[in-house]
């Protein structure tokens, strides 16, 4: 991949990563008008499963279909390219529809005894028919980001969020219901619709675009010999995922017993659980949208570097990336830190979020961070170590979380700890098995000035929040949000101009 395309497909994901940014915080404040905290909390109870299933369908098909499938389409192999596709769909096809019938039998046991509330069963249930629409969407987008073009499932993602935000709207303005079983389960109803939409408009561009890149000179290899190729890549990325990922959903489940544990009732508790995780956190992790969308690109990225043996392009890059998702993880610190409680309010239109907001900010540069590191390990093939690492800090995390959550003077915030302190591990574990794999330096001085201008912003910006005056208070506050972030970057640009 060359550095425009890299750019430029880095540059398409970010916008539309953007909007749907915007459209997922425009999602959660409906959840949050409509569910209220208890209902918020109930849901954030109920994806971590799904996503534990997702993980179980697809995950690391679309970090391993766009790895193969970049090296492929750059040799000008596309037999073999659509060979892949055709045989990782017919596979993920059985295997995706026989999980979502076990999950939908199951869906009573995961209610009662799981998540131990039985107002999620339905919910459970009507996610099942979305895990088969994720799974072979997950290897078309593998495919479209193997060929560098990015744009088709960037649109058809803002076209999903768009479309399960107006079933959401829509259903429940026709149903009316004060219930919150209904209400949740409405919700994710619109999630299955969504992802169905999803698919069909990815399979039909799919068909369009395999048609442009038909044609090769290659000898095919047999399918099977293809799709192992794939899995050889994905199960471990897959195993990974489930593992990291069901160790995370534990985590997610155990903080409401434990918060009863330390004298919460279990309403309070999903209270507290929605305003954290739903509410406060959506908000310090809006802008890593920026950071996955780069992520997600520099996979093929760095697959390909490395089979050009272009090390010192793939030293700057690793190099360029990690900085950059540090930047702005840093600069999302120094916002969350300014005008905690005037975000909550912009956003939520609650006063109750100040203190949730400015705590779990202190993660987001190690957050961001730790998110690129994972990718580039991907990228170098380092399956094993991701999974190993992956597994150490989610064990590492539901231990603090089981002995923190139980403190009644610690109680919510106890996620906050643990997600900074596993981030932190998670970093310095990934940067270990990077450094053993290929040459990089810490840019100490850049780091310096980095510190020094962060400190410059926080003060101008403290100073801009206290003495500027605009018409409304929302106004300001998003003149600030967009200030701060210019700002930031902008001292940052002319800094690194200046050391260069």
């Amino acid at each position: 991949m060359s550095k425009d395309n890299f750019l430029k497909n880095s540059l398409i994901l970010s916008l539309s990563n953007s909007t749907m940014g915007i459209l997922r915080f425009i999602f959660s404040v409906i959840l949050s008008k409509d569910l209220g905290p208890e209902g918020m909390g109930l849901y954030s109870l109920i994806m971590p499963i799904f996503d534990l299933f997702c993980c179980l369908v697809c995950g690391g098909l679309i970090a391993a279909i766009s790895k193969e499938g970049a090296v492929y389409f750059d040799k000008g192999d596309y037999k073999n390219l659509n060979n892949s596709i055709k045989a990782t769909m017919f596979f993920d096809l059985f295997w995706s529809i026989f999980i979502a019938i076990a999950v939908f039998l199951m869906a009573p046991f995961i209610s009662n005894y799981i998540i131990k509330d039985s107002r999620s069963l339905y919910s459970i249930q009507v996610l099942c028919p979305a895990l088969v629409f994720i799974a072979l969407s997950s290897i078309i987008k593998g495919y479209f980001y193997g060929i560098s073009h990015v744009t088709v499932p960037a649109i058809i993602d803002i076209v999903e969020k768009a479309i399960r935000i107006s079933v959401v709207v829509g259903l429940i303005g026709l149903i009316h219901s004060k219930n919150i079983t209904n209400t949740v389960t409405l919700v994710y109803i619109a999630l299955s619709i969504g992802e169905f939409t999803s698919f069909i408009l990815l399979y039909i561009y799919y068909r369009i675009y395999r048609r442009k890149y038909y044609t090769s000179s290659f000898q095919g290899e047999r399918k099977s010999q293809l799709l192992f190729n794939i899995l050889v890549v994905s199960i471990p990325l897959c195993l990974n995922g489930f593992l990291s990922t069901a160790l995370a959903a534990i985590s997610t489940l155990i903080i409401p017993l434990r918060l009863v544990v330390s004298g919460f009732s279990h309403t309070e508790a999903l209270s507290m659980i929605g305003r954290f995780t739903g509410m406060s956190l959506s908000i310090t992790l809006f802008p890593i949208m920026i950071v996955t969308s780069v992520s997600v690109v520099l996979v093929p990225d760095i697959s390909q570097s490395l089979s050009k043996k272009d090390f010192f392009g793939l030293q700057s890059r690793i190099e360029g990336v990690l900085r950059f998702s540090l930047l702005v993880g840093i600069a999302t610190l120094i916002v969350c830190l300014c005008i905690p409680k005037e975000l909550g309010m912009l956003f939520f239109n609650r006063s109750d979020l100040g203190d949730y907001i400015k705590f779990s900010a202190i993660s987001a540069p190690f957050v961001y961070a730790s998110v690129t590191t994972f990718s580039i390990l991907s990228g170098l093939g380092k399956q094993k170590a991701i999974l190993r690492i992956s597994i150490l800090t989610s064990i590492e995390e539901l231990i603090l979380l089981y002995i923190l959550a139980a403190i009644p003077s610690i109680n919510i915030y106890s996620y906050g700890i643990s997600l900074t302190i596993t981030c932190i591990t998670t970093l310095i574990l990934n940067l270990i098995e990077i450094k053993g794999t290929c040459y990089i330096t810490i840019p100490y001085s850049k780091l310096s000035i980095d510190i020094l201008i962060s400190i410059l912003t926080y003060l101008i910006i403290s100073i801009l929040n206290n003495v500027l005056t605009l018409p409304t208070q929302n106004l300001k506050n998003i003149f600030i949000l967009i200030f701060s972030f210019a700002l930031f970057f902008s001292l940052t640009y002319f800094s690194n101009k200046k050391i260069n």
